[in-house]
């Protein structure tokens, strides 16, 4: 019977399944559950900030490349326990570094420690540090191409390398955004939630720099969330060139409907335009300045209407709302019949004001500092 203490973390293999955690946007692990499943992703589990799922060094590059709705991918390569620093310092130098690290990328290392005996985050992550210095020759940095995470919880260490590098929402193609703009990860999954796939009209009458009707034109296109940026696992001794280049040479669709977008501001239609070129989906793509009570239903099969307003604290306008609520839903009850509502706010009382049928609501999920709700409705009468 082997002495605890000193038992060795498990081996690592790489040519074995590991566990790949995709981070999701607090209130949407079950919509980021539901659309890795819809891609194929094997052991699809939702847990606390996100969602497991079970896989190869491939699947890490296609969940970077194809998910729309996770904010990171980590890949979980070890975990052990250690019950305190020199027992990490021992165990996290036995690790396969080499099989995952390149010893001429420099490294970054961040530590979390909850319920544990080893309680100092940053000595935690000194140790780690030195660990991967000393066996692999990498240079450590604040700021490097990878991260290396320590997560210490009820004295398990599991240790993850972050495979994104930026946030996933950072498609490479909105460089203007107009004031509290919408995350495209959550954009994605909002669509999603209000049951778009990609064969309807989406309509956005407030469009701002057009994140809303770019990710529904990209969806229906079936263009790859990340074909336009790098990410971190270009950087791992694990990355293969063409494994990617083939994850990458996916024909593009030719929808059949287009995506539109208003607001009354003319410099946020100038950004819609400008990011949906950016984003190669100008073609299937409509942008007009025009205030909320000009607005007319589309030509053509109805669709969904998805509206993130401005609401109270967001931008400091509070209670003076109500008006532009009330005209929204008047619009959208008189000339938007046969088509669904998909609205964002913080407050329930700007909700009704619309006097919309709107469904049960989801869980709220954190947008710009504050907890919003996504209000539907089914088919307008």
């Amino acid at each position: 019977m082997s002495h605890l203490p000193d038992a060795q973390p498990p081996a690592f293999d790489p040519a074995a399944p590991f566990e790949i955690f995709l981070v999701a946007t607090p209130g949407l692990e079950a919509a980021l559950r539901a659309e890795a499943a819809a891609l194929g992703f094997s052991n699809v589990r939702q847990v606390e900030g996100g969602v497991t799922i079970t896989g190869y060094w491939p699947d890490v590059w296609r969940a970077n490349l194809e998910l729309r709705g996770a904010s990171r991918v980590l890949a979980r390569f070890a975990s052990f326990r250690a019950m305190h620093l020199a027992q990490l310092d021992k165990r996290a130098r036995k690790l396969p570094w080499a099989a995952i690290l390149r010893p001429d990328v420099a490294v970054s290392v961040e530590a979390t420690c909850r319920k544990s005996k080893i309680y100092h985050a940053g000595a935690a992550a000194q140790r780690v540090a030195t660990a991967i210095r000393e066996a692999l020759g990498a240079p450590i940095a604040d700021k490097a191409p990878l991260t290396v995470m320590a997560r210490i919880e009820d004295d398990l260490v599991t240790i993850s390398v972050d495979t994104s590098g930026e946030l996933l929402h950072k498609r490479g193609h909105k460089e203007a955004v107009n004031r509290a703009p919408m995350r495209e990860t959550m954009a994605a999954l909002f669509l999603s939630q209000c049951g778009f796939t990609g064969d309807e009209p989406v309509l956005d009458p407030m469009c701002g720099s057009g994140t809303f009707v770019i990710e529904a034109a990209e969806i229906a296109a079936g263009l790859q969330a990340g074909r336009s940026r790098s990410f971190a696992f270009e950087q791992l001794a694990t990355f293969d060139r063409a494994g990617w280049e083939a994850l990458r040479s996916v024909a593009r669709r030719q929808p059949t409907v287009r995506f539109y977008g208003s607001d009354r501001d003319a410099g946020a239609i100038a950004m819609s335009k400008a990011n949906a070129e950016r984003a190669g989906v100008t073609e299937l793509t409509e942008f007009r300045q025009l205030p909320v009570g000009e607005l007319e239903r589309p030509a053509g099969p109805p669709g969904l209407v998805i509206v993130n307003p401005p609401f109270g604290a967001r931008i400091g306008e509070g209670a003076s709302l109500g008006p532009l609520y009330r005209s929204l839903g008047s619009v959208l009850r008189e000339r938007f019949s046969g088509w669904r509502v998909g609205l964002l706010t913080s407050e329930i009382g700007l909700a009704r004001a619309t006097a919309l049928p709107f469904l049960p609501n989801g869980a709220p999920v954190l947008h710009g500092g504050l907890r919003v709700t996504l209000y539907r409705t089914d088919v307008l009468p």
